[in-house]
């Protein structure tokens, strides 16, 4: 292992102004968004429009350090013959690949589920490296509810986590650490932040039984949030807060960097939150963004699925990413976001 050359590709992904596309939807996840703005979800759809957005040229250049790809994606050529990998990597940004295959109902503890995928990991691994990956990642998810989350789930996930984190290390792969604590529930603000600590510390402490090297990954965290169905909405001053509180008792400094999960916040709001984190003083690791949703919403609807719609879509999306850009330094205003409107 190579930990020097893995510390620096984990510092570019969280370089300053710059944070990771999260465009590795499951093939379920991208037909519900097709679904809805009316495009069929066929492999040919998929990969024009992710062509539209790695050939955006200055939203890639100049906001995106990386993208996290799907097992289809990564082996797809554009439609010049262009490998997609190859648009990323001349765009400047570092391909990466979701590596894990999903969730299953945990035994013994309804309600609560586990990731696999760990078999046969090292082998793919190497093979992603030969197409151009240089990190991946590893989604866990803790459900916040009456009794759960447990220490079964919250360890087995861990444990889980830290092995596939020593795998990536091993194929000389950065590994994007990500303990989801979902936010679907009633619960509070401060509810949230207790379970994060929990499942923070755990991973954690796994990742050290496991001998993974702290200098060569990246933290894909949740914030400490509201649930959804929460009377109560915690404002965006209280969510920053929160958040670097519980990051900064929970995540050593030898980590390079945090790059957040939108998690269903809308736009605005996961750009809002991450700004106001940047106001709270010098951070010991570069916070940035792994959005989704949140990059990717508007781009979606104004593209359509029409050729015609594709400069509209690239626009949309280097609004997106520009405004991230700003907030993962601190310098967003939400009169910037009525400007571009």
């Amino acid at each position: 292992m190579n930990l020097t050359e893995l510390n620096r590709i984990a510092a570019a992904m969280v370089a300053p102004g710059k944070g990771i596309l999260a465009a590795d939807e499951s093939s379920g996840t991208i037909k519900k968004r097709f679904d809805a703005i009316g495009v069929e979800s066929t492999e040919g759809n998929r990969r024009d429009y992710r062509e539209m957005l790695f050939r955006s040229r200055e939203a890639m250049s100049q906001y995106i350090s990386g993208v996290i790809l799907y097992d289809e994606t990564i082996w797809q050529d554009a439609k010049d013959g262009t490998p997609l990998v190859k648009l990323i990597e001349q765009s400047g940004a570092i391909p990466g690949i979701k590596v894990d295959e999903g969730t299953q109902a945990l035994p013994m503890c309804p309600g609560e589920l586990v990731t696999v995928g760990l078999d046969k990991l090292a082998e793919r691994l190497k093979k992603y490296y030969e197409r151009g990956a240089r990190f991946a990642k590893w989604r866990a998810v803790i459900d916040i509810g009456s009794g759960i989350p447990s220490m079964t789930a919250i360890g087995v996930n861990a444990h889980a986590l830290a092995r596939y984190a020593a795998l990536c290390q091993a194929a000389q792969i950065v590994p994007i650490v990500e303990p989801e604590v979902l936010m679907d529930g009633d619960h509070d603000i401060d509810r949230c932040y207790e379970v994060t600590t929990r499942v923070l510390n755990k991973t954690f402490q796994e990742l050290r039984v496991q001998r993974v090297a702290l200098e060569g990954m990246v933290l894909k965290p949740n914030m400490a949030i509201s649930g959804k169905k929460c009377a109560k909405q915690a404002p965006v001053e209280e969510v920053a807060e929160k958040t670097i509180r519980l990051l900064r008792a929970c995540v050593p400094a030898a980590v390079p960097g945090i790059a957040f999960l939108s998690g269903g916040q809308s736009d605005e709001e996961a750009t809002a939150h991450l700004n106001a984190m940047h106001k709270l003083g010098p951070l010991p690791w570069g916070l940035t963004f792994s959005y989704g949703r949140a990059l990717q919403a508007a781009p979606q609807k104004a593209w359509s699925g029409k050729a015609e719609n594709v400069a509209a879509g690239q626009s949309a999306f280097s609004h997106r990413a520009r405004m991230n850009g700003l907030a993962s330094k601190g310098e967003w205003q939400s009169s910037l976001e009525k400007k571009a409107a």
